[in-house]
């Protein structure tokens, strides 16, 4: 989404939006944003509008938005026709990103060769930067530069075609030989100069860790926990559920609180990708952080383990996030809590007593879904 730095002078109360969130939105992502801006509204002790039209507010201030994708910084109006104006952390549940592909997967990895082709902002130094804390891989913004790219993954074991705007486990491919290779790099065609497409070793048995932090009023909460798959209705593994540990405070309350030496090293390999890209990107800031860590095995046996992507933008975790806001804010004493969501596909899936029911029904884009969360049924820690 493409945001417009505006200032005009009206002045309104608050209000809390999930912007955009229209007709041609899947029902299932609808509720999801309106459970998530009814939870955050009243931290805020604002209104949040569930049905929010632009053109009735126009050019108004004061408007906590909870966007569907991360906002990027321009010149030009919103692509939906209306003025956003954010200025801060304070304006939204999610980040402002200073060009498309910083809000992607796409800089997640280095160019082939330092003459590669790469679109306008491209930050070398972040790739230096995150080296250790990634997995091996290349972003290719050119169809020759993919297979080069791909070639020299391969000498080394599989590895995986991900297309940069892919989520919940979606986009992705796994190759094991040349063949597989070039048959994956030409599905992306015209895009590839666009938007760029990701390479990258595969991992097996892979553990996917979630290490977040979320700013909402004068809470801060940081976390970290394990990600789930689960089949959706035509058998694929996507994304099924987290369930994190949340601690009152920033990284370094968090690193306390790890439970594990595996907890702790995704989170600190999590602090690495973070400070190198609100570094390498100055103008990029977000209220919403959240950084995919896997932890598995290589194509010669040996353990790796590294961030795969970042997040800022509400996501699949952020209804367990406040949920967790919530009880931080009521307990103000408390400084641990632990909470989950889960995603489950097909009829007659039980929701459990204790957590709080967010969808359930047949969606025309993905079917049957239901969607659930709360606090976690072990308890919490004061």
């Amino acid at each position: 989404m493409k945001l417009n730095a505006v200032h005009p002078t009206a002045k309104a109360e608050r209000i809390v939006v999930a912007y955009p969130c229209g007709a041609d939105d899947p029902p299932h992502q609808m509720a999801s944003h309106a459970s998530l801006g009814r939870k955050l509204a009243k931290l805020l002790q604002s209104p949040f509008i569930d049905s929010y039209d632009p053109k009735q507010y126009p050019g108004m201030e004061g408007i906590y938005y909870i966007p569907s994708e991360t906002l990027v910084g321009g010149d030009r109006a919103d692509p939906h026709g209306s003025m956003l104006v954010v200025r801060s952390v304070s304006d939204l549940f999610g980040g402002v990103a200073p060009h498309p592909f910083v809000a992607t997967k796409a800089i997640t990895h280095p160019l082939l060769h330092p003459a590669a082709q790469a679109p306008t902002g491209w930050s070398t130094q972040f790739g230096l930067a995150v080296k250790d804390a990634v997995l091996n891989g290349t972003t290719a913004f050119t169809a020759e530069d993919a297979l080069n790219a791909g070639k020299e993954l391969l000498r080394n074991g599989a590895l995986r075609v991900k297309a940069v705007n892919g989520t919940g486990g979606r986009g992705q491919r796994t190759v094991r030989n040349l063949g597989a290779l070039a048959e994956a790099i030409e599905q992306y065609g015209d895009k590839l100069p666009v938007v760029g497409l990701v390479l990258e070793e595969h991992l097996d048995d892979v553990e996917t860790y979630s290490v977040g932090q979320v700013q909402v009023g004068d809470l801060l909460i940081s976390y970290v926990g394990t990600q789930e798959l689960t089949p959706d209705n035509s058998g694929v593994p996507v994304y099924g559920g987290s369930v994190l540990r949340l601690v009152r405070g920033g990284w370094n309350a968090l690193l306390e609180h790890a439970c594990s030496a595996a907890e702790f090293e995704a989170v600190r390999l999590a602090c690495i990708y973070d400070e190198a890209a609100f570094r390498c990107f100055p103008t990029l800031y977000a209220s919403r952080r959240n950084y995919d860590v896997a932890r598995g095995l290589n194509g010669a046996g040996k353990p790796r383990c590294g961030v795969l992507e970042q997040s800022w933008r509400a996501g699949g975790a952020s209804f367990a996030e406040a949920c967790a806001l919530e009880f931080f804010d009521a307990e103000p004493e408390a400084q641990t809590v632990r909470a989950f969501t889960a995603e489950r596909y097909g009829r007659g899936q039980q929701v459990p007593s204790t957590a709080q029911l967010v969808f359930q029904d047949d969606d025309p884009a993905v079917g049957f879904i239901t969607k659930y969360g709360g606090l976690s049924a072990y308890g919490h820690d004061t």
